[in-house]
């Protein structure tokens, strides 16, 4: 807070828990008073608890849907109602909101199903909120960021990965501030994009595609188990 205010800036901190219902109202509503409205939204909470599904707790589990996907949820929830509310009485909004996805849930990584199935859960909260927020001038998307944190630096098999280049000329694709920018444009005004997964690390920016069907079989009547094993497994 004091960095953002020394380079100019205004800021007001917020201690609240994201994933606790109230918490998340006082949240929206310390913008709302400090700001005079709420424009943005960026959704960056997380936590990893890795353990294969054999050897995972139900708290391991249960702490990191919590925070990675509750509490994107709930600061979601209350700014939609808020700007909902706006646009209900008349008054005009052009809010965006980023939520914060990752690979590790829209591809897969062993040792992660907990965090995996929250960052895909938040990929598709993403879609479904930009459908249903579209009508009170909200677009909503998602990032997926491929950055130095304290998450991947605690990633097992990533730490060494991550660790800035020894060569302070060479192009640091890991450093955080590489996404910074596709966030902005994200926030602006005049950005059209609403409903988009993105895939961002180093230089590179790419939309992600969803479950999509692929080609299937097909016969006028109900499929028995024999012929699903002979035609199927040639098309998986």
């Amino acid at each position: 807070m004091e960095e953002i205010r020394a380079a100019g800036g205004a800021a007001v901190a917020s201690t609240d828990d994201v994933a606790d219902w109230d918490g998340g109202r006082r949240l929206v509503q310390t913008a709302v008073d400090a700001f005079g409205d709420l424009h943005v939204l960026v959704n960056n909470a997380g936590i990893i608890r890795d353990r294969f599904i054999f050897n995972m707790t139900e708290e391991e589990w249960d702490s990191v849907v919590k925070v990675d996907l509750k509490g994107h949820f709930v600061p979601l929830r209350h700014a939609a109602g808020y700007w909902r509310d706006r646009s209900k009485g008349g008054q005009p909004v052009a809010a965006s909101v980023i939520n914060t996805s990752s690979t590790s849930g829209l591809l897969g990584n062993p040792g992660q199903a907990n965090y995996g199935a929250a960052k895909a859960a938040i990929a598709a909260l993403t879609v479904i909120a930009a459908q249903e927020l579209a009508r009170y001038g909200v677009r909503v998307n998602a990032i997926v960021p491929g950055a130095r944190t304290r998450l991947t630096e605690r990633t097992p098999g990533l730490g060494a990965m991550v660790a800035p280049p020894e060569d302070p000329d060479r192009f640091d694709e890991w450093d955080p501030a590489n996404v910074a920018p596709l966030v902005g444009w994200l926030a602006g005004s005049g950005c059209p994009a609403t409903g988009q997964v993105l895939y961002a690390f180093g230089g590179t920016i790419a939309p992600m595609a969803g479950w999509t069907n692929r080609p299937g079989i097909s016969r006028p009547d109900r499929w028995t188990i024999p012929a699903i094993a002979e035609e199927l497994p040639p098309l998986l």
